[in-house]
């Protein structure tokens, strides 16, 4: 009777799970790792999890018009969808799969955020110390044609990005632009759009230049000095648009304006050590082997401790000698941190929690079969560059190294080239064309980028070309 009575058991929870899948089609058991999970793909929490996150990047992109500010709708959709798929995983008593694999998400996100958190202190504290205003008055300063100011921008931009953050680059020389070319619509809307190809073709070259670099490098994909290999296809993304727009920037020689600024003590030196931070975030991940976020943490000790030595020392002996090392307002450190981009910072936290629970449930699964195993490795690549001129990148790369498909270097150095630079085929692509859109309001706009989209396309598919020829040796 016992045996009679257990198959009669085992029938009836083949049958409830039977029906269970017919209403609520959970395709299969997958074996993820050590875990075993559910493919949601053609669930009704799937469905929603796709069309909540749909929701919240169309407002994400309407930031400009609703003023809704872009972290709030990524985070409200990251929590919806995990809350689903913990209910999901709690009801077929799986939930220490779906806090596992949330933790793992977090724990990306923590070294994302730490890291991008100790760069932007950094980057707050030049800008409060007046270097970037030293910079912009010295380039007003010198009287350069408008063309020659074209070209000095650009390069500028391409430079500083891989240092500091496209975002910060593309605002300064803006600032520049703005500061010569006045009431020049014609002028400030072309070497805006090129300031914008600029700072994301030199943030593609370097780990520290982008979002998505950093990414790729934390990953351990790249080599932190392989990613250099880009320069060159870099640069011709920048250069090809550039000398097309060339012909089309007005002459004329803007009269010089005699603007002096004297940046604050302690400027040079806090230059040298966010240079020193950055070396030793190298260090930590080439020869240590640990995280570099460890090593970018270790450099915000650097500078909070020259930060306590500028308030208790260096600026107040200073300060009575006036005129003599400019502004000795005393530096505090910690005032740096809170001017941090923390929208931002909160973006990605949605993103990277929205992305790994669509990885979770397998759609991401079903992403890279249908792009890495049906089509060739460098057409997915490049689709995936022109994705990023309409969806930010940072989702767009987060979703391929979930996807972590089977490729060469040169593959993965071809998707973080297209990732950066595919942004500037239209202002709203990218960070700094977004930014500058409401910084030359009405001089550079969506149409004025527009305007130039084949031109900066001939220098995404020069780039490409450059890239599979001088690299060819990473494939």
């Amino acid at each position: 009777m016992g045996a009679g009575w257990l198959k009669s058991r085992h029938l009836q929870r083949a049958a409830f799970f039977s029906i269970l899948g017919y209403l609520f089609p959970i395709v299969a058991l997958a074996e993820g790792g050590a875990h075993t999970t559910l493919d949601l793909t053609q669930h009704t929490v799937g469905y929603i999890a796709i069309a909540l996150f749909v929701l919240a990047y169309v407002l994400v992109m309407a930031e400009e018009f609703t003023h809704l500010r872009k972290s709030k709708p990524v985070i409200l959709a990251a929590g919806l969808i995990w809350a689903m798929i913990g209910y999901i995983y709690s009801s077929h008593g799986m939930s220490a799969v779906a806090e596992a694999a949330i933790r793992h998400n977090l724990l990306e996100y923590a070294e994302l955020m730490l890291f991008l958190l100790v760069a932007m202190t950094y980057i707050n504290a030049m800008e409060e110390r007046r270097v970037f205003d030293a910079l912009r008055a010295w380039l007003v300063r010198k009287g350069f044609s408008l063309r020659k100011l074209f070209w000095l921008t650009g390069a500028l931009a391409f430079f500083i990005s891989p240092i500091a953050d496209n975002l910060t680059t593309a605002l300064l020389m803006c600032a520049v632009v703005m500061a010569v070319g006045g009431n020049n619509t014609r002028f400030v809307g072309i070497a805006c759009v090129n300031i914008v190809v600029g700072a994301n073709a030199g943030g593609a070259f370097s780990p520290f230049g982008d979002i998505t670099t950093l990414m790729v490098w934390q990953k351990g994909v790249v080599e932190f000095w392989t990613f250099f290999a880009l320069f060159l296809p870099s640069l011709l993304n920048f250069i090809v648009p550039a000398a097309v727009m060339h012909f089309a920037v007005p002459k004329g020689q803007p009269d010089a304006v005699d603007e002096q600024v004297i940046m604050k003590c302690g400027a040079r030196r806090i230059m040298v050590l966010f240079l020193f931070t950055i070396a030793t975030a190298v260090g930590f991940h080439n020869f240590l082997g640990l995280p570099p976020v460890i090593g970018m943490l270790t450099g915000l000790a650097y500078l909070q401790f020259f930060g306590f030595f500028l308030k208790r020392y260096e600026c107040a002996s200073r300060g009575k000698m006036e005129g003599r090392m400019g502004d000795v307002v005393p530096f505090d450190v910690f005032s740096r941190v809170a001017r941090a981009e923390w929208d931002t910072l909160l973006f990605f936290y949605g993103v990277v929690l929205s992305v790994g629970g669509l990885g979770f449930i397998g759609y991401l699964g079903l992403a890279s079969e249908l792009m890495y195993g049906h089509w060739s490795a460098t057409t997915a690549n490049v689709v995936i560059g022109l994705l990023s001129a309409i969806v930010d990148n940072i989702p767009v790369m987060f979703a391929v190294l979930t996807m972590n498909p089977e490729m060469p270097i040169g593959q993965w150095l071809l998707v973080t080239l297209t990732a950066g630079v595919g942004g500037s085929l239209l202002s709203i692509g990218s960070a700094a064309g977004v930014a500058l859109m409401g910084q030359a309001r009405g001089k550079y706009t969506f149409f004025t980028h527009l305007k130039w989209s084949p031109a900066i396309a001939l220098g995404y598919v020069a780039s490409i070309y450059g890239h599979l020829w001088i690299n060819k040796s990473y494939f």
